[in-house]
């Protein structure tokens, strides 16, 4: 454990691409031979924005880097935060460490992101998605990845969390976002069963569902506890299932990088039965 976490200190920047480009290649042909749903849709011109989307996102992260490696060096040497004031096994420091990430730099962003207008607005473009697979994992607008990058440092600095364990974190998060979006059938029983620990893929295609309340379900990234914690975990048979944004049904804005990057600063249209605070 502590050679993994060594590792994860001073991960090069090439290996984490490696981790993000195995990911995405591994489950995109992984959709070819085991599809949800055999989208009438050409895969590669659909992968595009999403691509595009990806991009800004390790842009936005990588600009900002300093200030999450500073906050962590800065709780880590002034012992503050959760992790730093237990005394705990490597092993359990590692697991809390990743749950915190995963509550209030996953979870709770995204939450938050559903309940407040203007927020809601910039996480649309992922909710537009009407053909969700593997690509869809990082469609976030730039806004987005700036929103989330907050909670991120927030969940660094309450949580106490050693560098190590956060860039462990993202790159586990790499890997489950993809996994979840992938457009792949696992066997039912299999994927209820791993619904019980982590985010499955049928788990959070009720999260794509085109209307409320099932949109506002299932916000987990890896650890699906607490959308069971918190009472947001919802269920939906597969063949109900119908992707995209009720006030945003036009496939045309899911390949238009244009107007995908002006919605959030376009007329809000409200999803019906919306409550934001």
């Amino acid at each position: 454990m502590e050679k993994l976490i060594n590792y994860f200190e001073t991960i090069p920047s090439s290996h984490r691409s490696l981790i993000l480009i195995s990911g995405i290649t591994f489950f995109w042909l992984l959709e070819y031979g085991l599809p949800l749903f055999k989208f009438q849709y050409k895969k590669f011109k659909h992968a595009w924005p999403n691509i595009f989307f990806t991009l800004t996102t390790i842009v936005v992260n990588f600009v900002l880097a300093f200030i999450l490696l500073k906050t962590s060096d800065w709780v880590v040497t002034q012992k503050f935060g959760i992790l730093q004031w237990f005394d705990l096994p490597l092993w359990a420091a590692i697991l809390l460490g990743l749950m915190i990430m995963d509550l209030i730099g996953a979870w709770w962003a995204h939450w938050v992101q559903h309940k407040i207008k203007p927020l809601w607005m910039f996480h649309l473009i992922h909710h537009t998605d009407n053909h969700v697979d593997t690509t869809t994992a990082n469609r976030h607008h730039p806004g987005e990845s700036v929103i989330r990058f907050v909670f991120t440092v927030l969940g660094v600095f309450i949580g106490g969390v050693p560098i190590g364990v956060v860039l462990l974190y993202q790159s586990l998060s790499v890997v489950f976002s993809q996994f979840n979006h992938a457009n792949i059938r696992l066997p039912k029983t299999v994927d209820n069963i791993l619904s019980w620990v982590i985010v499955s893929p049928d788990m959070h295609k009720v999260h794509h569902h085109y209307v409320l309340p099932y949109t506002d379900s299932n916000y987990g990234n890896i650890f699906s506890i607490w959308d069971r914690v918190f009472g947001t975990f919802s269920k939906m048979r597969n063949e109900d299932l119908k992707y995209g944004v009720d006030t945003y049904p036009d496939v045309d804005s899911n390949t238009h990088i244009g107007k995908l990057l002006k919605i959030p600063f376009s007329e809000y249209r409200a999803p019906k039965g919306a409550k934001f605070e």
